[in-house]
Parts: structure tokens; sequence; C-alpha cells
């Protein structure tokens, strides 16, 4: 292992969808904006119709030659990071991974009023997979919202004067 860790940043958060107008929607309900309405280093833009992923790029993120789609980066806040919704003409995709699976499950969205948050997006329609739920010793108190395609979104508003106090060891690292 090297002495010297290496020197990253947050970038983006790739989020492949069936339907990218339907997902923008979708995200635009959860407080995201148009940052970009493309993804110039993969050639692929939201407006137009699909555009072929460039052959580096494909290569890059193990798609076949010849894949086409549409795309586009959302943000929410200035900050970082971003998210890349893209929609892949590909013909076998799966179904997004859940709770209990093993890689990226769940995206996290930090609130400083869950239950109003809970309450104006279950009247636009959006899904959860259970009420608020007050987390252990009321640490914090989450939902989890699914996106159009089944991604888990989890929105937490947490009560960090409750969390154990970190090691001196721990440098604040968590």
């Amino acid at each position: 292992m090297s002495d010297t860790a290496p020197n990253l940043a947050w970038g983006h958060i790739n989020i492949n969808v069936s339907d990218l107008d339907q997902s923008i929607t979708f995200y635009e309900l959860l407080g995201f904006e148009m940052y970009r309405p493309a993804i110039p280093y993969l050639g692929l833009k939201a407006e137009a119709g699909p555009t072929e992923v460039s052959g580096g790029a494909a290569r890059a993120l193990g798609l076949r030659t010849g894949v086409t789609g549409r795309g586009c980066v959302m943000q929410l806040g200035r900050g970082f990071p971003k998210l890349d919704l893209i929609e892949l003409a590909v013909d076998a995709q799966e179904k997004p991974l859940t709770n209990a699976d093993i890689g990226v499950v769940r995206i996290c969205l930090s609130s400083r009023n869950l239950q109003a948050e809970y309450a104006s997006l279950g009247d636009q329609g959006v899904t959860f997979l259970s009420e608020p739920q007050v987390t252990q010793d009321g640490m914090a108190n989450i939902a989890i919202c699914v996106d159009p395609d089944g991604t888990l979104i989890e929105i937490i508003q947490a009560d960090q004067d409750k969390w154990p106090s970190l090691p001196a060891s721990a440098g604040g690292r968590g």
C-alpha cells in the first residue's frame, strides 16, 4: 500500500434510467436542477435523439461499441457530487439493487424537515417504502423513496447531537 493517499474529490453519481424525461421530472421533485442538458465527455445529449457513446468512453464504461443513448447532468445545490442520468438503448438491463444486495444500493439526501418533505413528495406521487422511521436512539429519521426505475433514494434528517463521540484517534474521519 502506498504511503501517499490518492488526491480524489467527488465528481458524480451515475444512475441509468429507462426514460430520461420521466427521471428528470422525478429528480426535479427532489430539488435537483439541470446542470448540463448533456454529458459532453460521453457524447450524450438530453434533447436530441439517442447518440452513440464515444468509442473510448464505451470501452472505459465496459459498453459494447455502437451503444446509443441520451443523458444529462443534474445538481442538488451548487456543489458535488453531480448526478448523471443516462438512458441507454441496450437490450438486457437489470433491475436496481435493493437494500439487501451488495454494491451501491442507494444514495442519500439530507433534509432539515423529513416529515414535511415526505408529505410534500407523497402528495406529488413519489412512492416511499414506508413512512419516516426513527432510527436507533433517535439519531436520525429516515424514509426511502423509489425513482421511476426502482432506484432507492434515502432521505435522512440526522440529529448528530445524539451520535456517539468519535475517539480522539479517529481524527474526525468517519
